[in-house]
Formats: structure tokens, C-alpha cells, sequence
């Protein structure tokens, strides 16, 4: 094992505190860069899941043919910026390229390593931090208005079966029965008992975020710009706010990483896409566990502070003004999912939020060495598994820096597959 290092960690949220987490227990000093506070970008508003399930790529066989229907339907999951479509075209191609019935196979299989063992790896931070608590396994319900539309999802299922996933089948009677609040609309369901989650997502990074600097951590507000390297050695992290002196460093800054891994050498077609939530603080109805509209791809997840509906897809870039028609869509879809939530609720009631997913064409994350130098790690780039993905990525990054052999195979993930 390599000795002690001075390694800097480039974003504070799900994904940079644990593997600032991992790296501390491995003895090294570390410090945390962020331009805003620990975890209140992606990682504040999404769905709070950690599902080990999460194995089926944004790009299945077929998917491109729905996004005309989609983009015309103003409750569908997916909209775009029309202006954004010309920088957007190459995403789009290699998305396309990417969802052949071979390709999302070996992708599934790539990500379930990384993915399924989210509760085990996060464990012993939540243990050490004392946030256990704020993290549950109760189990993640999917849930269809037909048998057709189940049956459209067939490879979907396919790919979570043979990746390990087991899967118990609910017809509407069981679904009554398993989760009384859902509308009757729904005629089956399945539910994943493996899968967890959070009630309070930013809860549980800040209570990550403590216990890293209790424990000698750094954290710094400033925002990465480059790098100072010696040949292929890495001598510092270079900031807006000057230089930070650094043996190694991680690439975890979400939809902004790119840049940064551009000036290494590595281009990579990162994009963002643009999540809403909504927030129902006392609803009048709360689900006991989280569930994901299957047609609405949307998820509703009971947390300490409300319910929380999260989904929808948005291709509109970083820097474009929220749409929040997007966020309040949520709340129409979901009171057609729970029916006994009232018809209107006061302003002072119902929060929004938008957030940038990091994603990728082909839904893996870049994770591994940088082209230019062995002392920097990326780690980016987890679409929508990032809270998932976090922990166990987390364990592979502290590995790598401290000269093992990562515990799950990185090959899938390298920036290479780009070029």
C-alpha cells in the first residue's frame, strides 16, 4: 500500500464525501473543494434512493423512437431546449449508438458491481458518523397502469434478473395490500426488497461531511480550474482562490467536471440533465417506501420533511433558466398516483428545485486514472445513480489511491471508451 497522501477531493457531494470518507480511513490527509456548501447540488434534491437495482441504461433498445411522443406530451418525462439541440446533437448520436440489445447488456452487467453493494459500502460511514438513522432498507415498488406497459419494460426486468436482482410480482389486490395509499389505476407492481433509502439526502452528506472534519478533514470553498503537474506527477490543484498543494487528487464535480477533465487530455461527452422535485410539506397521504411510476418516470419518496416527487428529464444545458412547469408537473402526476392527497395546497405548502444530473450516452460513470497523470482519479459522470453509485465508488477511488487493485472491474468505466 502506497504511504500517506495529501489528496484533494473536487465536489462535496454524495460521491466526493464518501470517497473523501474512504480515503481518510485509509490514513491520508484530505481536503474537500466545493464553490458551494457540502452536498446542496444533485445530491440535495433527488429521489434519496440507493438502489442496487439500478442496472438498466437511460439508452434500451427502442427508447429514441419515444422521445418525439415524449417531447410532445406536456407531463412526459423528457423535454428540450430547442436552442440547445445543435451542441446536443453528438450526445444524442452516440445515445443512440449506445442502446443496442448487446451494448445495454454489458453495460447492466458493469454497473451492478458498482451499484448493488450500496448499503453494505455505506454502512460503516453512516455507523462511524452516527447518521444511521437517516438510512433505511424498506424495499423500492415499480408500479403500471397495464400489463402492457409492464410487458414494454420486459427488457428492463431482464437485465435486473440477471444481474442478481430478485424481484417479487404484485397484482393489484397485493398492491392494496402492500401499499394502501396508491391509486387504482395501478394494476401491478414489483417490488425490489433490496433497496434503500434516505429521508433526508443533505442530512445525511452533512452528517458525512462532520465526521470527515471532526476527524482532521478540510473543507474549502473554492471552485477547481485546473491542475500543476511535474511531467505526470501531480503538484497542485489550481482554484479561484489560488493553489492547493496535492499528492493526488479526485475528479467528483458532478456536470462539471468536464472542463476539467478536458485539461488533462481526456474528452469526454459529458452532459446535464436537468432533474425537478417537488415538496409536499404534512401531505395529506405518505407512501411507506419509495415508488417509481413506471410511465411517468417519476419516483415518490416519503421523507423527514414531506413527500418528494422527483423525475423528469431536461435537455437544456447549465446555464438556461429553470422551467419550473417542470417541477409543478410533478405534483399533478403525483396526486394521480395518490389519490387521497388534496386537490390544491397552499403555496407555502409545496417547494421546487431543479439540479444537473452528470450523464453520460452509454450510463456509466468515468471512473479510473486521468490521461496525463496517474495522481488524478475521476469520478463523474453517474447520471441518475449517483447517490447509489457514491459509496462503492468511493471505495474504488481510495483503493487506487493507495496502490491496490480496485475491488470491482473499472475497464467499462475509463475515459478511453471515448476517444
Amino acid at each position: 500500500m502506497a504511504g500517506e497522501r495529501r489528496v484533494g477531493v473536487i465536489g462535496a457531494g454524495m460521491v466526493g464525501v464518501c470517497a473523501a470518507s474512504y480515503l481518510q480511513r485509509d490514513g491520508h490527509s484530505v481536503f474537500l473543494l466545493d464553490p458551494g456548501n457540502p452536498g446542496e447540488g444533485a445530491s440535495f434534491g433527488n429521489a434519496g434512493c440507493f438502489n442496487g437495482s439500478s442496472v438498466t441504461p437511460m439508452a434500451m433498445p427502442g427508447v429514441i423512437r419515444n422521445v418525439p411522443k415524449w417531447l410532445m406530451d406536456p407531463l412526459g418525462p423528457l423535454s428540450l431546449r430547442w436552442s440547445y439541440l445543435p451542441r446536443l446533437l453528438p450526445y444524442l448520436y452516440r445515445f443512440w449508438r449506445a442502446g443496442t440489445a448487446a451494448r445495454v447488456h454489458a453495460q447492466a452487467a458493469a454497473l451492478r458491481p458498482l451499484v448493488g453493494p450500496t448499503l453494505a459500502m455505506l454502512r460503516p460511514l453512516v455507523e462511524a458518523a452516527g447518521a444511521e438513522a437517516l438510512v433505511h432498507q424498506r424495499g423500492h415498488l415499480y408500479v403500471y397502469r397495464s400489463a402492457e406497459a409492464l410487458a414494454k419494460d420486459g427488457l428492463a426486468w431482464e437485465l435486473r434478473r440477471e444481474n442478481g436482482v430478485v424481484v417479487d410480482e404484485f397484482d393489484a389486490d397485493g398492491l392494496r395490500q402492500l401499499e394502501p395509499t396508491l391509486s387504482r389505476d395501478y394494476v401491478c407492481g414489483l417490488l425490489v426488497r433490496e433497496n434503500g433509502h434516505t429521508d433526508n439526502p443533505l442530512g445525511l452528506v452533512t452528517r458525512l461531511v462532520e465526521h470527515f472534519r471532526q476527524r482532521g478533514g478540510e473543507f474549502i470553498h473554492a471552485r477547481a480550474t485546473g491542475f500543476r503537474l511535474d511531467g505526470r506527477r501531480l503538484r497542485a490543484i489550481v482554484t479561484d482562490a489560488g493553489e492547493f498543494p496535492a499528492d493526488a487528487a479526485i475528479v467528483c464535480a458532478g456536470a462539471r467536471s468536464k472542463p476539467l477533465a478536458a485539461s488533462l487530455g481526456d474528452r469526454v461527452p459529458l452532459e446535464t440533465e436537468r432533474g425537478y422535485h417537488l415538496m409536499i410539506s404534512d401531505p395529506e397521504t405518505m407512501p411507506r417506501i419509495p415508488i417509481a411510476d413506471a410511465d411517468g418516470k417519476f419516483v415518490a419518496t416519503p421523507m423527514e420533511s414531506g413527500l418528494r416527487f422527483a423525475g423528469t428529464v431536461e435537455l437544456a444545458g447549465l446555464a438556461a433558466p429553470p422551467d419550473w412547469r417542470r417541477a409543478h408537473m410533478l405534483l399533478e402526476q403525483g396526486r394521480r398516483m395518490l389519490p387521497g392527497l388534496a386537490a390544491t395546497h397552499g403555496e407555502e405548502r409545496i417547494s421546487v428545485w431543479m439540479g444537473h444530473r452528470p450523464s453520460l450516452p452509454d450510463s456509466l460513470p468515468v471512473l479510473g486514472p486521468a490521461a496525463s497523470s496517474p495522481d488524478i482519479i475521476y469520478a463523474f459522470g453517474h447520471g441518475h445513480v449517483g447517490m447509489t453509485a457514491a459509496p462503492m465508488t468511493g471505495k474504488v477511488v481510495a483503493d487506487l489511491v493507495s496502490g491496490r487493485t480496485a475491488p470491482i472491474d473499472i475497464a467499462p468505466f475509463a475515459a478511453a471508451r471515448f476517444r
